[in-house]
């Protein structure tokens, strides 16, 4: 579908009549408000926001126009209210889809697609986050983040969300079947476990130091009633690994305490196969690890997805 702005919001408006113009334009845009057209709300919530409103603000610092613009401002600031009330509907109605098993698997993949333009082979060489990221945040998210309880210790890494891109890369490049049991290793929020049951169906499970992150993302999976997601609060080398199959870091510590772990998955690859994927940092000494087989793009580039397998002999 076309939208009905054209590409009025390339630039930003400088003077008063430009931002009356665009904030006119999209008061009037029927596209946005269709559910669908995900990416270009967005993109409009963030022109209003980062644009429109900076500007008008910008403008009376400067401006004898006080009414005019704060008149301006609060209507900016309704379209930019009434443009996320639609998405949050949109995710309400996704949620319940979930609930009632409607979105598994496949549909779920379809899903994003309907609503994201994302292009896998060129998301994979982007830096940072995007539209999906929103989406994804959007749907699986519940209420604010909550505040941390304990203190990290030194070789733990703060946490930082995986971008959803990678997670989509993980579950294209591993062979996923119903006897695998999925691990995030530093779960942090659960957007991880939570997407790689949505996609697969797998059991998947989170371990977490920080409490009130496995908390939080426990209520996530239990109002998705995502029954084989399990959030861990429990020291990542103290956690029971035995039923793993494929496992997923995105650095979450470093030094010894990343090496003491990857000792204990090395125990456990003994047993079985396992696969473990990886992101940031820690690739580079993950693939330094005899006993692993790595399959990924480039081990060195701190943003591609680390692909690696056990070698075991049964």
């Amino acid at each position: 579908m076309v939208s009905d702005l054209g590409n009025f919001y390339v630039q930003p408006p400088e003077g008063s009549l430009e931002i009356k113009a665009c904030i006119e334009a999209l008061r009037n845009s029927l596209f946005l408000y269709k559910k669908e057209n995900f990416d270009s709300r967005v993109d409009a919530i963030d022109f209003i926001e980062f644009q429109i409103i900076d500007q008008i603000e910008l403008l009376q610092q400067k401006e004898n126009q006080g009414e005019d613009l704060t008149a301006l401002k609060c209507v900016a600031e309704e379209i930019k209210n009434k443009l996320e009330q639609v998405n949050a509907d949109l995710f309400h109605v996704l949620r319940h889809e979930i609930r009632n098993k409607k979105l598994e698997g496949g549909e779920f993949n379809r899903l994003i697609y309907k609503y994201v333009s994302f292009d896998p082979d060129k998301n994979r060489e982007a830096i940072g986050y995007d539209n999906l990221d929103v989406f994804i945040n959007g749907l699986i998210s519940v209420g604010d983040i909550p505040e941390v309880t304990k203190d990290l210790e030194p070789e733990m890494v703060f946490y930082q969300k995986t971008p959803a891109r990678i997670i989509f890369e993980l579950v294209e490049k591993c062979p996923f079947t119903k006897e695998d049991i999925f691990f995030d290793l530093g779960s942090g929020l659960g957007q991880v476990a939570i997407l790689v049951n949505l996609f697969t169906g797998v059991t998947t499970k989170g371990i977490e130091f920080e409490p009130a992150f496995c908390e939080y993302s426990k209520l996530c999976a239990t109002l998705l009633c995502l029954s084989n997601v399990e959030f861990i609060n429990v020291d990542a080398r103290k956690a029971d690994y035995s039923k793993g199959t494929v496992f997923f870091m995105y650095t979450p510590f470093c030094g010894n305490m990343l090496q003491d772990v990857l000792d204990i998955l090395k125990k456990e690859s003994q047993l079985r196969e396992i696969r473990i994927f990886t992101y940031g940092p820690c690739t580079r000494h993950v693939a330094s690890q005899e006993w692993l087989k790595f399959s990924g793009t480039d081990e060195n580039d701190l943003y591609a997805l680390g692909v690696f397998s056990s070698r075991f002999d049964s």
